[in-house]
């Protein structure tokens, strides 16, 4: 189930906020440094890198020595707790992305061993270019007929083929934008042109493998400002050491420190002041005190934090924590404006992470049972072992108190869950200029009960999407000059993107839930990228036929004039959304082709036949 998350400003005395400015900045941040640098120096790095994982342990093994050096000492103990999760955190990341930099550099090694003129390719086969555009044409409409994405389907057909014509036939169709060109006669300056665009992704991502290692944050400008000594008196040696130095000057440095998480919820300890005010204390920072300031929307959940540790206070530990609606939080600060001291600038921010099934007494319920299985099978594998020591039975006792005291749940509201019908689906379509298309269908008939366009799902604030476009359109503009004139091209975006993201989402799950469907089928974030560039593709083919360079040069021009969302961002928001109601989401494969009323419609029905089937 999704956990969502809510936030807060923090608000205390200019003492207090020095006090964890000089801990987050002047200690826990450094010490974040410093362990992502002695990563990077570990004589096992590079066995790490190849697997792509960290062994278990040695980010917390490396920091036991720094806890008593003199530039990281004095910090509550959950500081070096936190600094190590982020370290882990950040390491896991990168090596997931070297990962797919690494399927990625291979792929386009691969895709460049298979580039060959027309030439080469009857010279392999030992046939003629009729006898491979013959086969072409007859592939291509074997595959038309079955789901899928072609340019995937012709890469298995690659891969499953042992006689070198059929190998030939997808590697022609490949290099001709899955298609069969209508002049039998290569072009070779166009070919020449495809082989070096392969050459330089291949020498671009190797560029990224080799890029720098994580290093942290600065908290100062003293990197840039010695930069900017060296640049002014010293002639680069090369092309590479002018790069870099143009890339430090133009990167903004980072003014704020690291956040510090708290993955235990009785961290935290909430209280009223005299005003009536909802206050909260940080394990390990003392008495240091921190006002809450939230809107309406946000308010109701940390009076929940507030009733649920009072509850269990007064009830002698009757109740788990384990069913507290506050499952973690983190303390960061927001990026300020103006002159003075740092921790007078910034502004310090709570971010809360929820279960909302905890919010009412049924989803309570619900997740009780779970954990008591979970338990419960835990303690099972535990007996099952046979002699157990002072440590494990101990271990088993806590299991069990932790158990007891499950089938006493937290008084919550009723409020009955949301049941969908099971064959009711929202397929929710994404595309370029029409942003998101939902179509509502019923899995039985495979018959669309209702459509809804973009222009629909916003109504009133359907103008907010076109504003939001030209934004974006404006801010390429300047980036584009920026990077001419080897200026700063990082703008800041504005929240109305994120604003109108929150609005869609919204409007699908309110026409998942009137029409009572089980669960909203999304397209999978990894097709994006094809499932665009074929959109572009076609519009360009039907805007001009037969004309490859206007075909691209129109496609160009399209990409920059139509709106640039960001889907990953939109599909977050419909898992959060949908998460509060508790609305199933499903990922299913969009097709590449027609409306985008029959691209959702297909992609709900797709995901009702496959989950029937297993």
């Amino acid at each position: 189930m999704s956990q969502i998350t809510v936030q807060c400003r923090l608000v205390a005395s200019e003492s207090t906020r020095h006090h964890l400015w000089k801990l987050m900045a002047g200690l826990n941040t450094p010490l974040i440094n410093e362990l992502l640098a002695q990563m990077a120096q570990h004589p096992e790095f590079e066995t790490w890198r190849k697997k792509g994982r960290l062994p278990a342990g040695i980010v917390k093994q490396l920091c036991q020595p720094l806890k008593s050096d003199p530039r990281f000492t004095n910090q509550p103990a959950r500081f070096y707790t936190s600094a190590i999760t982020v370290v882990d955190y950040i390491y896991k990341s990168w090596f997931k992305l070297q990962q797919r930099l690494a399927r990625k550099l291979n792929g386009q090694i691969s895709w460049l061993g298979m580039l060959k003129s027309d030439e080469e390719l009857t010279a392999e086969s030992n046939t003629s270019v009729e006898v491979i555009r013959t086969n072409a044409a007859q592939l291509l409409n074997s595959l038309s007929s079955e789901e899928g994405s072609i340019y995937s389907k012709l890469w298995k057909v690659y891969d499953d083929a042992d006689d070198i014509l059929t190998r030939c036939v997808v590697c022609y169709l490949l290099k001709n934008r899955k298609k069969v060109p209508e002049e039998s006669e290569e072009n070779l300056e166009e070919f020449a042109k495809i082989r070096r665009k392969a050459e330089i992704k291949i020498e671009r991502i190797k560029e990224q493998l080799e890029g720098r290692l994580p290093k942290g944050r600065g908290l100062t400008r003293e990197n840039w400002l010695e930069t900017l000594e060296i640049t002014s008196t010293t002639a680069p040696t090369d092309e590479a050491e002018a790069k870099s130095w143009q890339d430090t000057l133009l990167t903004k440095s980072k003014l704020i420190p690291f956040p510090v998480a708290y993955e235990t919820n009785t961290d935290l300890t909430w209280s009223k002041n005299a005003k009536g005010r909802l206050c909260v204390q940080f394990n390990g920072l003392g008495k240091h005190t921190f006002q809450i300031y939230c809107d309406q929307r946000q308010l109701k959940w940390f009076q929940r934090f507030y009733e649920d540790q009072e509850i269990k206070k007064t009830s002698k530990d009757e109740y788990s924590s384990g069913l507290f609606t506050l499952r973690s939080g983190r303390i960061g600060w927001q990026k300020g404006t103006g002159k003075g001291e740092p921790w007078n600038i910034h502004h310090l921010i709570l971010y809360c992470t929820v279960d909302p099934r905890l919010w009412t007494a049924e989803g309570t319920q619900q997740v009780c049972q779970e954990k008591a299985e979970e338990i419960a099978k835990t303690l099972t594998n535990m007996k099952g072992k046979g002699d157990l020591n002072d440590n494990q039975q101990g271990f088993i006792h806590r299991k069990q108190s932790t158990l007891a005291r499950l089938n006493n749940p937290f008084p919550r509201p009723s409020q009955p869950l949301y049941q969908g019908q099971p064959h009711i689906l929202v397929g929710v379509a994404l595309g370029l200029d029409k942003a998101a298309t939902a179509a509502v269908i019923d899995g039985t008939t495979g018959k669309a009960i209702t459509y809804h366009s973009v222009k629909q799902l916003l109504g009133d604030n359907y103008e907010l999407l076109n504003k939001q476009r030209n934004r974006k359109q404006q801010q390429s503009h300047q980036r584009h000059k920026a990077q001419r004139a080897g200026r700063s091209n990082q703008f800041g975006d504005s929240k109305l993107g994120e604003y109108v993201d929150r609005l869609l989402a919204k409007a699908i799950v309110n026409l998942a839930q009137t029409y009572h469907a089980a669960s909203i089928v999304l397209p999978k974030l990894g097709d994006m990228r094809e499932l665009v560039q074929s959109e572009i593709q076609s519009r360009a083919e039907q805007k001009i036929p037969g004309y490859i360079k206007g075909q691209e040069d129109y496609a160009k021009d399209y990409r920059v004039s139509v709106h640039q969302w960001s889907y990953g961002r939109l599909i977050d928001n419909i898992r959060v959304s949908a998460a509060k109601l508790s609305i199933v989401v499903e990922e299913g494969q969009q097709p590449i082709r027609g409306s985008p009323q029959q691209k959702a419609k297909e992609m709900a029905i797709s995901a009702y036949s496959e989950r029937s089937k297993s």
